[in-house]
């Protein structure tokens, strides 16, 4: 295993340095900054008891930090994955427990004291509906704890932790949203096929009914009109590409164009809470793009871009009033910075590098790339490259390669830095990121190609990519592992079962192996939604639809699998069961197949806690050196 500063050839002439894999994943000294509504302090995560806990530290009129740093929590099972400010005095935080995806939303004053769970009821889980920006005291809050299936909305006081009905279930509601002032106003639900819209004028009345899809197609409320009385949606509806509309509820029709793209759907819209105007919408093809809908905010972007250069830039938090900003500025070879930003004076000053220890000389580039699939659809995607290469040059010889599929799999791997990319960079391999169809972002058709397709033209996609590179001369054929997590894991389990002389080594994290058991082990909150699944995975109710999820399913093909293979798994995982794992262990293990299995009994749909993370990479990182090579095998 290679350690922090030893330097190796990288075969093609140059010297790389390679860092320790927990170099990769250790936490950085202070994250996720946010900034108190009025500016007078910041809060960060930072290390206490060996976890990540919420300190807060105090800031003068010109921006600096006042004093020391103060913890608000001491968490020491599990690293507090997000926080957010509630008012001046208080900050909202969430945990789980073991990874079972249980989440409860806390407070704890800033004046210090034990936090306060505001959901404490065994096995709910719940998540912030409205922080109630105007409202110091109180936040709308959704769980489950009537019934498992579904949500029912409080409004929760902060302090007290007392909890008043807002809105009961009736059993469809897969999502609510309040306007301006904190009602609650539009829901959205489900029969497991169709989505429907309510709606009401005020919180009084009654929910009525205003338009009903097929989940194939959407029309997704974003938030209200600064009137309360229109809504903004992202709609497919008779169209391909999702575009941003003004949407009339009182007739259930999409009105004004906002924006569109001709070749990817718009994936978001932000806002100005303060002056209350658009600011800008957000699309991503290659890189993300946004389209102005505000000179303000274009000139911020532009002044930040300017002093930040060749980085992506992202206000990540902002005072009440906009006078003070928190800026993320990062690219696909550095994880970036945080900085305190004055509006008014265009003053930016330093808060944290996020991973120092990696110098972004010795990172390399994620460079997007497009090819076809076998029967002409175009797939777009990302390939990173050991230092010292590029993907236009004559490779003297094809490197090492690790396709790795995302989760999702209704997802898409997206530009920046990518830790694991980087760490196997790192090591002298190639690494493939392809956004196979069914990836989002691209489209409806794209999007509806991937519906019953689990180990099929899915499949395919992966293979394909790979395939494009070996004709390029870029990938040793000989020397191709698999490694994925979730979808991306099934997707590993899939392509050493179907294609078993294409993979050397396969690394599957929390990963799917028989499509029955997935189906029938959805959590609770996911059943409303199982019709649906059906018709996007396989309906195990027809006959044709059980041949087909058997087809697809790694598990009754075991007796294909020769590849060796690492498995990771949390006992906790509420949405791919331990016994996910544990069937195609036991199956292989039976056959005599080189296999490894790592399970933490602490961890869940994929592992969060460092020490967990740390010794997983450090598994892969030795494992791919035993069979594929790389700088770490010389």
């Amino acid at each position: 295993m290679a350690t922090d500063g030893q330097q190796k050839g990288n075969g093609n002439g140059g010297i790389v340095k390679q860092y320790a894999a927990r170099d990769f994943f250790r936490r950085p000294d202070k994250h996720g900054f946010t900034l108190a509504p009025d500016g007078r302090h910041l809060s960060f995560l930072a290390r206490r008891s060996g976890r990540q806990n919420i300190f807060v530290q105090g800031i003068d009129a010109s921006g600096t930090p006042l004093g020391e740093a103060r913890p608000l929590t001491d968490e020491t099972e599990r690293d507090v994955p997000g926080h957010a400010w509630k008012g001046n005095d208080h900050i909202l935080f969430v945990k789980d427990f073991g990874g079972d995806e249980n989440f409860h939303v806390l407070s704890v004053p800033l004046a210090g004291g034990e936090p306060r769970d505001l959901t404490p009821f065994d096995g709910v889980k719940a998540s912030i509906v409205d922080d109630l920006r105007d409202d110091d005291r109180h936040v709308l809050i959704q769980m489950n704890r009537r019934d498992p299936q579904v949500f029912d909305v409080f409004r929760v006081d902060v302090v007290t932790g007392d909890l008043t009905p807002i809105a009961e279930n009736p059993g469809n509601v897969m999502g609510w949203m309040t306007d301006h002032e904190g009602h609650l106003r539009v829901a959205v639900a489900s029969d497991g096929v169709n989505t429907t819209l309510l709606y009401r004028d005020v919180e009084t009345e009654p929910f009525r009914a205003i338009l009903t899809t097929n989940f194939r197609e959407s029309v997704s409320p974003m938030f209200f009109t600064f009137d309360n009385k229109r809504l903004y949606v992202l709609s497919n509806r008779n169209r391909d590409k999702a575009a941003l509309f003004e949407f009339d509820p009182q007739t259930g029709q999409e009105g004004a164009l906002l924006f569109e793209t001709s070749h990817v759907d718009v994936g978001g819209l932000a806002y100005s809470e303060h002056r209350r105007v658009l600011t800008a919408a957000t699309y991503i093809d290659d890189r993300v793009h946004r389209h102005f809908f505000d000179d303000w905010a274009r000139d911020v972007i532009a002044d930040l871009e300017r002093q930040l250069p060749d980085q992506e830039v992202n206000i990540v938090s902002i005072t009440r009033d906009e006078s003070r900003a928190i800026v993320r500025a990062a690219s696909d070879r550095s994880a970036g910075s945080v900085w305190l930003y004055d509006i008014a004076s265009r003053h930016l000053a330093q808060l944290a590098e996020m991973m120092p220890w990696l110098d972004p000389a010795d990172m390399v580039p994620m460079s997007p790339i497009q090819f076809e699939a076998r029967d002409g659809l175009q797939l777009n995607g990302y390939l990173t490259l050991p230092a010292g290469f590029e993907p236009g040059q004559t490779f003297d010889k094809p490197l090492p390669l690790v396709v790795n599929p995302h989760g999702g799999p209704w997802a898409r791997d997206h530009w920046g830095f990518n830790v694991e990319a980087q760490l196997l960079a790192n090591r002298g391999y190639a690494v493939l990121q392809v956004n196979f169809r069914g990836s989002t972002g691209y489209g409806r058709a794209f999007w509806e190609a991937s519906f019953g397709q689990w180990g099929r033209t899915m499949q395919n996609d992966i293979d394909d990519s790979v395939d494009w590179l070996v004709s390029r001369g870029i990938v040793d054929p000989a020397r191709v592992g698999i490694y994925g997590a979730s979808y991306g894991g099934y997707a590993t389990l899939a392509g050493v079962a179907f294609t078993p002389e294409r993979y050397a080594a396969a690394v599957d994290y929390v990963g799917v192996s028989n499509l029955f058991t997935l189906l029938e082990s959805m959590p609770p909150y996911w059943k409303p939604m199982l019709d649906m699944m059906y018709e996007m995975i396989g309906n195990p109710q027809t006959e044709e639809g059980k041949q087909a999820l058997h087809d697809a399913s790694p598990l009754f093909f075991v007796d294909r699998i020769v590849t060796p293979l690492l498995v990771a798994q949390g006992a906790n995982d509420p949405r791919v069961k331990q016994a996910e794992s544990d069937q195609i262990v036991e199956a292989l293990r039976a056959r005599g197949v080189d296999v490894k299995y790592m399970l933490k009994e602490n961890e869940g749909h994929g592992f969060r806690n460092e020490e967990n993370q740390i010794e997983f990479y450090e598994a892969m990182e030795d494992f791919f050196a035993q069979h594929l090579g790389g700088l770490a095998g010389q």
